[in-house]
């Protein structure tokens, strides 16, 4: 599901029948038939057509706000649990007032503050997801640098970055991998929450949540507008919470 996704992604303009934007007031809300297969929403646009392009918008949606949040909670995590002392302690404050307010609240905050758009909506994704890889990460490092290999190396007088990114941090990588997968799905949700709410992407971009939101006063009428949007935001969150428990069982010597 994800390889088709991706490919979705990837070969939008080749796929799609016809221009997500291109508007045309004779084909407003035809049903789903042989030329529009999802039928056409509120402006004449096609829905597959919009929905196709829709994964790119969720997929660098998903990406970017994981990427910000694996990267700087792996840096906050890291050094809260290789250094200690009042360094962890700040940190991990400033950690738990995040963790005291559920992410979508959090995202919202950040938004506001930043003001809606797509890229404002990545960044306010990312940083509420934050906490997850912060903590997950000092709890890996207090007990990586107590193994052998980490003692010898500062045995022999090896700098604390050294000790840090070349000895500890290749060997606590796996759970933060989990949480990615598992975190690129929650992203999604959150970004499409946002567009629903919108505060996310703007019209006209075809983006899932956006496209729930402008079909939510057809249900009765036009009920393809949000079903297929909703469909394709259920399959891409289940596709990846299967890889996540995949990688789990994979990265778990427990399980092995």
């Amino acid at each position: 599901m994800l390889l088709l996704l991706i490919f979705c992604a990837v070969f939008a303009p080749v796929i799609a029948p016809y221009d997500p934007l291109a508007v045309a007031p004779f084909d407003i809300l035809l049903p789903p038939s042989p030329d529009h297969w999802m039928g056409t929403d509120t402006l004449g646009r096609d829905m597959l057509s919009r929905v196709i392009f829709g994964s790119r918008v969720s997929l660098r949606l998903g990406l970017v706000s994981v990427s910000i949040a694996m990267s700087l909670g792996i840096l906050i995590g890291s050094l809260a649990g290789y250094l200690g002392g009042w360094i962890e302690a700040a940190l991990m404050r400033v950690i738990d007032i995040l963790l005291a307010f559920p992410s979508l609240i959090l995202a919202l905050i950040f938004v506001f503050a930043l003001g809606p758009g797509l890229t404002n909506a990545m960044i306010a994704v990312g940083i509420a997801s934050i906490p997850a890889y912060a903590r997950v990460t000092r709890a890996e490092v207090l007990s990586a640098k107590e193994n052998l290999y980490v003692q010898a190396a500062e045995a022999v007088g090896a700098p604390s970055r050294t000790v840090m990114f070349r000895h500890i941090l290749p060997n606590i990588i796996a759970p933060n991998i989990v949480i990615a997968a598992l975190g690129t799905g929650i992203a999604i949700l959150a970004g499409s929450a946002l567009s629903f709410l919108g505060l996310g992407a703007q019209a006209p971009t075809p983006e899932w949540g956006l496209m729930l939101s402008q079909g939510r006063g057809f249900m009765s009428l036009a009920w393809w507008l949000s079903f297929f949007p909703g469909l394709a935001i259920m399959i891409t969150v289940m596709a990846l919470n299967l890889l996540g428990d995949g990688l789990r069982d994979v990265f778990d010597p427990r399980l092995g």
